[in-house]
This record gives C-alpha cells, structure tokens and sequence, in this order.
C-alpha cells in the first residue's frame, strides 16, 4: 500500500483505516460496517502482499460527518 499522506489525517477527525482480513468479503463487510457510522470515502478493492497472510484494504474517515442516508 502506498504510504498515507499528511494531507489524510490533516485536522481532527480525519482517519485512515487499514484492515486486514482472510479474504476480500471480510474486508469489505467491516468497511460497510464503518460506513453505516461515519462518512467514509470507500475503497474499491483490496490488496494482497505476497508472503503475507489475507488481504488488506485501507479507507478514509470523517468522523465529523454522518454517513449519507
């Protein structure tokens, strides 16, 4: 994954979330579980590194915001 950046955790209330997880449906239900509480900008596929284990993703939260109904 590529390094995070000043700009994503910029002022209070900004995050970023990485999670790692067995296979991508898991990865993805704990973003959709996250999304449900805060504003997030989604990440649309995993990544896997070879050599390690699983599948990581990484999105952006605003915790600040509640999600879009």
């Amino acid at each position: 994954m590529k390094p995070i950046n000043d700009g994503h955790v910029a002022k209070p209330g900004l995050a970023v979330v990485e999670v790692a997880a067995i296979d991508d449906e898991t990865a993805f239900a704990v973003q959709k579980l996250l999304a449900t509480r805060w504003a997030i900008a989604p990440a649309d596929r995993t990544t896997h590194e070879p050599g390690e284990p699983g599948v990581r993703l990484r999105c952006y939260l605003d915790l600040k915001h509640q999600p879009e109904a």
